[in-house]
């Protein structure tokens, strides 16, 4: 098969979150396509942000910061949220707005799922600061649950593709991981 060159602009499908700040005492939130797992115990999530952008401030003034997860019928206020800047624009009034154990990580009501963080690391780089934040907090709506695990079709994510710049669901299973590969530890061990 061969390769072609396709750009160093090419990204793996992201998930779209919304990171929750208080800037000035006042609530706040910024779209963010650029999110993952950072640790597993104690667990850790990251945010890249654009050091241009007003939420950082808040994550500075604060130490603390929300991840909420919007379903794909958030899309039109998720996709608003990252459009406008909250130096600019007050976006406290756009959510139902709660808060949990650490006080200063405003979580969104609408979001299927919300993590509130507490700021371990910030990692300067030239056009983004990496965000990493210890998860204090993890919240859900009961009926995105089964079996007491997410249910991520229920949860209806978002997912940002690029360069394209699409918004795009989650589709079918494909496999179950840690498993899809065991014939091939099997066969690798006959050989």
């Amino acid at each position: 098969m061969d390769k072609i060159q396709i750009g160093l602009n090419f990204f793996i499908p992201m998930p779209v979150v919304l990171v929750g700040t208080q800037v000035n005492g006042k609530a706040n939130f910024m779209t963010v396509g650029w999110c993952s797992r950072a640790n597993a115990n104690p667990p850790m999530i990251l945010c890249g942000i654009g050091n241009h952008h007003y939420t950082p401030r808040g994550i500075a003034e604060t130490e603390t910061f929300s991840v909420n997860i919007p379903s794909s019928a958030l899309m039109e206020k998720t996709d608003y949220c990252g459009l406008v800047s909250g130096d600019a624009t007050d976006k406290s009034g756009v959510f139902d707005i709660f808060y949990g154990s650490l006080k200063t990580a405003p979580m969104i009501r609408e979001c299927p799922v919300n993590l509130e963080c507490r700021l371990v690391q910030a990692v300067p780089l030239p056009t983004n600061t990496i965000f990493i934040g210890e998860i204090a907090g993890a919240y859900a709506d009961a009926s995105v649950m089964q079996d007491g695990k997410p249910d991520f079709p229920a949860i209806d994510p978002l997912l940002l593709t690029m360069p394209d710049n699409r918004y795009r669901r989650l589709g079918e299973p494909a496999g179950d991981a840690w498993s899809a590969g065991r014939d091939l530890i099997q066969q690798s061990q006959r050989t």
